[in-house]
């Protein structure tokens, strides 16, 4: 019973070739394709509007020199969303439920951010290692934690992901698992866990769209930090 619970977050596969692929680039074919009018339909101008608030909020904490970033940053914060709630429909498999690929996400971002700072600011990047005023004896000290601090960055950013989503869908197969056995010898309870399940899945639903957003909004603030 233990095992079956972690087959959701195991990647699918077709005569051993593994499907994780598809279920990454299956969300871009809910984006808008690009046309001659500026309106489209609702559904267009409902996305880009959407874009466009995600960009904004992304942007504003941001300094002029970090607008670059903005299609980076969109665009992932996009693909998170799509990927972390399509992941909450019955039969779906979740990428983002696996810590390698939010790793990958994570390691090459963080790392663009770092040696932006040291290309830009070396000698203010290397001065968050040793805050201002710091007595003598602590500095070996300090400089070891703040740069180890540092270098955890993106092994928090994917285990923070990975450990959210992963909680949520074991909360809701073991609730939706309770339900259904309960509901021959006591239906009352299984009404009741059913009302549960309902809200654990608006609840989820509200996680997943967070939890991409804090990805990305980190990401930003570290590069504010570096720029």
């Amino acid at each position: 019973m233990n095992l079956s619970f972690f087959d959701q977050f195991s990647s699918p596969s077709l005569l051993g070739i593994p499907l994780i692929l598809i279920s990454m680039l299956f969300p871009a074919l809910l984006l808008p394709s690009p046309g001659n009018r500026w309106v489209t339909n609702r559904l267009s101008t409902l996305q880009l509007w959407f874009i466009n608030l995600i960009t904004k909020q992304l942007m504003m904490p941001l300094h002029k020199k970090g607008h670059k970033w903005a299609l980076i940053l969109t665009s992932l914060m996009v693909f998170l969303l799509l990927i972390n709630l399509l992941g909450l429909l019955p039969y779906t498999f979740t990428p983002t439920t696996q810590l390698s690929m939010n790793l990958a996400l994570a390691f090459p971002l963080w790392l663009a951010t770092l040696l932006t700072g040291l290309r830009n600011q070396p000698s203010a990047s290397l001065g968050h290692l040793l805050p201002e005023g710091t007595p003598t004896p602590l500095i070996p000290a300090l400089i070891m934690i703040e740069t180890t601090s540092l270098l955890i960055r993106p092994l928090a950013l994917g285990v923070r992901l990975t450990a959210n989503l992963t909680a949520g869908h074991l909360l809701i197969q073991l609730i939706s698992t309770a339900t259904m056995a309960l509901f021959s010898t006591m239906p009352a309870v299984s009404l009741l866990a059913l009302l549960v399940l309902l809200l654990l899945t608006i609840l989820e639903v509200a996680v997943a769209m967070i939890q991409a957003y804090v990805f990305v909004l980190l990401l930003s603030l570290y590069l504010q930090e570096n720029i």
